[in-house]
């Protein structure tokens, strides 16, 4: 069966698009997502094990879905939290977050929308291995992503703008990141020391090589209350 999306294109009938427009399951979703793997396994192998090659597809758009990404992590697919893990990461392997700054789940053949609250993922636990200039910090996330901080997955540091409080991130891949949970938060910031960066005094954590800044020292105590 096929029907109609809001362009007015022809869509599978367990197309995401359907899908997402279904109140019953997804279930055709998980299939259409599995099947993506299974063409993912059969093409070049991907630097990340099991993650499809979301970057070099480029599917039509085939609308939004009722599907969010709530700050602490849980996903949300029409207002009900999705209670399977496994589903979880199943979605989580086929998000792409494109220049236009909107996140989609991407498929060889089709792109819908979906919403996110803060960042894509959680990092709920932090490895540390080695010692200054040496030290490697590897974070793994809520979906089972581990990713160790260097050039290519940065640390970021932003102060929220309602409480004024320390919130880290790590770039995961793409565009995709995660943010860092509260409690390993502070396990991170107890590996800082001063360095001062162009003059001025900054408290910066090592990782990979990586000196990632965190901020001013003087304004550090103020954002960790």
């Amino acid at each position: 069966m096929i029907k109609s999306t809001p362009e007015g294109k022809d869509a599978p009938q367990d197309s995401l698009w359907n899908i997402g427009r279904s109140t019953e399951t997804t279930g055709g979703l998980e299939a259409l997502i599995a099947r993506a793997h299974a063409d993912a396994q059969s093409g070049p192998a991907t630097k990340e094990r099991g993650i499809p090659p979301v970057e070099r597809w480029n599917p039509d758009f085939c609308g939004d879905l009722d599907m969010e990404i709530k700050a602490d992590g849980t996903w949300f697919y029409m207002g009900t939290p999705i209670g399977r893990k496994q589903l979880v990461r199943l979605f989580s392997t086929v998000l792409r977050k494109d220049d236009d700054g909107r996140t989609y789940l991407v498929t060889p053949v089709e792109k819908v929308g979906i919403r996110v609250e803060d960042a894509h993922f959680v990092a709920v636990e932090m490895e540390v291995s080695g010692e200054g200039e040496a030290q490697v910090l590897t974070f793994r996330t809520n979906v089972g992503d581990v990713v160790a901080a260097d050039a290519q997955h940065p640390l970021r540091f932003v102060i929220e703008q309602t409480s004024g409080g320390l919130k880290p991130y790590i770039l995961v891949r793409g565009r995709l990141e995660a943010l860092i949970a509260r409690a390993v938060m502070y396990d991170l910031v107890a590996l800082g020391e001063e360095i001062e960066i162009d003059g001025v005094p900054t408290f910066a954590v090592r990782s990979g090589g990586v000196v990632f800044p965190i901020m001013a020292s003087d304004a550090l105590e103020a954002a960790l209350q």
